[in-house]
């Protein structure tokens, strides 16, 4: 269908915006060689940019929405916004790539996106330009050595857009006033309604046969005319703005009937025929009746969808700043990173920190769905809007807003709702042409009926044009997906968009990690040896003198690594009371996958597996004893240390079952879902893991680089993939599964590659997501049936003749309700 552009406008409108010229205007300009006439100076200096800068194409690709309209007056002393004092509330000012989420004022549909995006991109330093079209928020990449904010604020303002950055208050105060609006259009055909209906009660008792029957009607057209001109001004608004743009939009038919229905009210009042009779009423009612249902759908909508407010609600708005010995109750936007927070028991924490003095507990349920408060000392981590419970902490402020870990789940629920499911593609195709084909069938119901009466044909034809609903089919998926990625968000389960929810439905296989994901990911020392000496039960005999020994000098080199076997030694040296003060190492190197090794006071250590220390020439491997007849041993991992000059010590090691875990994986077996362990270990050690789940199938000694190799083999076989792990040595293999599952810690929501993040590291949370996944595309698909019912039945009746317009008006908002309420209901599964 063939799009407006502005060369083709009325030469009675403004060639920019296509609003009626104001009268005396002197707004003109040469425009491709041809004289043009604009509404304002506004729309004149943003016509002549938009072509200035080459980006004309912005009119040929204008979509449905609301109508242009003159440019948006710009925010005053743009250059305060270059200052970093400014922009440290919403930006890091320490690096000279900096990103921002703007708000902007008057994107209406997809060719503001494009003229934004292009427009910004031409200039020198903006890296990225991309913009959220649902959220009219734009985000903005750039380099502040190469370009100023104000510069870019700027030139949004010269291609007819005004933008401040994204405060969650002054969109929450947008919305707000866009409802106010509604209500006071509602509250004008509400009062017009009940004065009509007194006029309607007198027409339809005799007094329409007789003498007051003229100033009833023209008392009718005094009160219909300004109600279909103010309330139902966002309907015409809408269907003009499809027209203009050759779209076809929801508020083309009701319009329309509207339009007709008055007219001929208009022709029966000012003719004087007493043939026909009067619909103000019927205009009133149902223009009022869909502003009810809208305004409903509104108030549904946002409670739907309300999660991201409550996260927003969870930030405290101001913090006790410990400055100069004293306290401050200061803004949050007013700390900076590296000062001393006080927070009281029963307070929020306002900033993602580090203790730094106090004990207490801290209920971390918004971030990780665990109701059981954690316990919080010295050096402990504590986030943005967790809830501290007994006594008083300090803490020293490291993220702040944005940066903390609720700012990044809200950027990520956002994300989420706003995102489009692949099944979303058939609506959005669909509903253009059920408009279309919404004004055939009332033109084809009122010629059908014309033969039997021009009122018959005419209250037909416009109950078919207001009845047929489009407006459930449109929201049926993102409904689901925003109240699904906001009840996920409140279990700890972020879900990064919607087609995730459609892709996780369709897994029929899970592959799981066994370090950290299926166990706890923290080995326990359980039994040790010295050389070749027996091997000896922990709890049960201790260590002796050489075994203290050598643990020491190993104990000091663990601490240089990060990996889970270094945590158990160090855990060993602290039941076992090693201290570790004052031993200096040196020339220290990590071989990932094999060990480290370094100078301990001088003295070679390496600690490893057996086959990498005897590579190092410090010790052969030491015999293997009686191990086998101690049940205890069997399978148990093992850590190989080597002193140089002293000897060898070997740690027996295990790693335990995440509480949980037999349960999730029998649950996932009993739904016909195959369960696989994927593990770096050795087969022994992977099979009795397995074993402990109820035999799954094992896939075992394979390095990290490779379990992206192992992925796409079972991609290749025909399954469909969930791949869950722990985010760090997962991330190739999350990034190559139909669905990546990360455990996070608490705090990590960005974990690239990864589709899914769970906040805690309880394995249920995995179920929980393919449950919701499940409930949200069987909810999608219930309200595509609600509104293909819906239609399938009350279109034939309007075409009957059996319900008149105002039933219809009545009847129209029910579809997209129930496609609501049944939405809202995926709120209640795990209740």
């Amino acid at each position: 269908m063939a799009l407006q552009s502005p060369d083709r406008a009325s030469p009675s409108g403004c060639f920019h915006c296509g609003l009626p010229l104001n009268p005396g205007t002197d707004a003109q300009a040469v425009i491709r060689g041809h004289e043009r006439m604009f509404c304002c100076t506004g729309c004149k200096a943003v016509c002549e940019a938009i072509h200035a800068a080459g980006l004309e194409g912005f009119y040929r690709r204008t979509t449905a929405g609301e109508p242009l309209g003159p440019p948006p007056e710009l925010p005053r002393d743009l250059s305060l916004y270059d200052l970093d004092a400014v922009q440290e509330e919403f930006v890091d000012t320490a690096r000279a790539d900096r990103e921002i989420n703007l708000l902007v004022e008057g994107i209406h549909c997809a060719a503001c996106v494009w003229l934004i995006e292009n427009g910004l991109k031409t200039l020198p330093g903006v890296e990225e330009a991309r913009v959220n079209l649902t959220g009219r928020r734009l985000r903005v990449r750039w380099n502040n050595g190469r370009i100023q904010l104000s510069r870019i604020l700027g030139r949004l303002g010269a291609i007819g857009y005004a933008a401040v950055p994204f405060d969650p208050e002054s969109a929450e105060g947008a919305l707000r006033r866009a409802e106010r609006n509604l209500l006071y259009r509602l509250a004008w055909a509400g009062f017009a309604m009940m004065n009509l209906l007194w006029i309607s009660i007198a027409l339809y008792s005799g007094a329409d046969e007789g003498e007051f029957r003229g100033l009833f009607h023209w008392i009718g057209l005094l009160l219909a005319t300004p109600t279909l001109l103010y309330s139902g001004y966002p309907f015409y608004q809408g269907a003009w703005k499809g027209l203009r743009s050759g779209h076809l939009s929801m508020d083309l038919p009701i319009a329309v009937g509207a339009t007709i229905t008055w007219c001929y009210s208009f022709y029966v009042t000012v003719s004087g025929t007493r043939t026909g009779e009067v619909y103000w009423d019927t205009v009133v009612n149902f223009l009022f009746v869909i502003l009810v249902g809208r305004f409903l759908e509104g108030l549904s909508k946002r409670e739907a969808v309300a999660s991201t407010q409550r996260l927003l609600d969870l930030q405290p708005k101001v913090a006790t700043v410990l400055r100069d010995g004293s306290e401050s109750v200061v803004p949050l936007r007013s700390i900076v990173r590296g000062e001393l927070v006080l927070v009281r028991p029963g307070e929020r924490v306002p900033v993602d920190g580090e203790v730094t003095d106090g004990t207490s507990e801290v209920d971390e349920s918004m971030l990780t769905g665990e109701s059981r408060p954690v316990p919080k000392t010295t050096g402990a981590a504590v986030s943005a809007g967790t809830i501290n419970r007994a006594g008083v902490l300090r803490v020293r402020a490291t993220a702040m807003l944005r940066d903390t870990a609720l700012g990044r789940i809200i950027r990520l629920v956002e994300d989420a709702q706003s995102s489009r499911a692949p099944i979303q593609r058939l609506a959005d195709r669909i509903v253009p042409w059920f408009v279309a084909l919404t004004l055939g069938l009332g033109a084809l119901t009122f010629i059908i009926w014309l033969g039997t009466g021009i009122e018959i044909a005419l209250m037909a034809g416009t109950s078919v044009l207001i009845i047929t609903c489009p407006c459930a089919f449109g929201m049926a998926t993102p409904m689901a997906v925003a109240v699904a990625s906001g009840l996920g968000a409140a279990r700890g389960i972020l879900v990064k968009n919607g087609a995730v929810l459609e892709r996780l439905s369709d897994i029929d296989h899970f592959v799981f990690d066994k370090t950290g994901t299926l166990t706890l990911g923290r080995p326990e020392v359980t039994g040790w040896r010295v050389g070749s000496g027996p091997w000896r039960r922990l709890d049960a005999d201790g260590l002796d003198l050489s075994a203290r020994s050598l643990l020491r000098q190993v104990g000091a080199l663990e601490r240089l690594s990060e990996h889970p076997a270094a945590a158990a030694v160090l855990d060993l040296c602290a039941r076992v009371g090693i201290g570790l003060e004052g031993i200096h190492c040196a020339a220290v190197e990590v071989v990932p996958g094999q060990g480290i090794r370094g100078l301990v006071d001088g003295v070679v250590v390496a600690v490893g597996t057996a086959e990498w220390i005897e590579r190092q020439g410090l010790t052969a491997r030491p015999a293997e004893g009686a191990a086998a007849d101690l049940e205890w041993l069997v399978d148990a991992g093992s850590i190989h240390c080597a002193v140089a000059g002293l000897g060898t010590l070997v740690l027996a090691t295990e790693d335990r079952l995440r509480p949980g875990a037999a349960e999730v994986v029998a649950r996932m077996r009993a739904q016909g879902i195959r369960v696989t362990l994927l593990t770096g270990d050795r087969l022994a050690v992977a099979r009795r893991i397995a074993a402990a789940l109820g035999d799954v199938e094992v896939i075992a000694e394979v390095l990290p680089a490779d379990k992206d190799r192992m992925i796409a083999q079972l991609q290749a076989a025909g399954q469909r993939v969930a791949m869950v792990g722990d985010g760090v040595n997962d991330a190739p293999a999350l990034v190559r599964a139909d669905v990546g599952i990360a455990m996070g810690s608490g705090t990590d929501v960005s974990i690239a590659g990864a589709d899914i993040v769970l906040m805690s590291d309880a394995l249920e949370r995995v179920l929980e997501a393919a449950e919701l996944s499940r409930r949200t595309l069987r909810t999608i698909r219930q309200n595509i049936a609600i509104s293909i019912a819906y239609n399938l039945i009350m279109v034939p009746l309007a075409m009957a003749a059996v319900i008149t317009p105002l039933i219809a008006a009545l009847s129209m908002p029910i579809s997209s309700l129930a496609v609501i309420g049944n939405s809202a209901r995926i709120r209640g599964m795990f209740n």
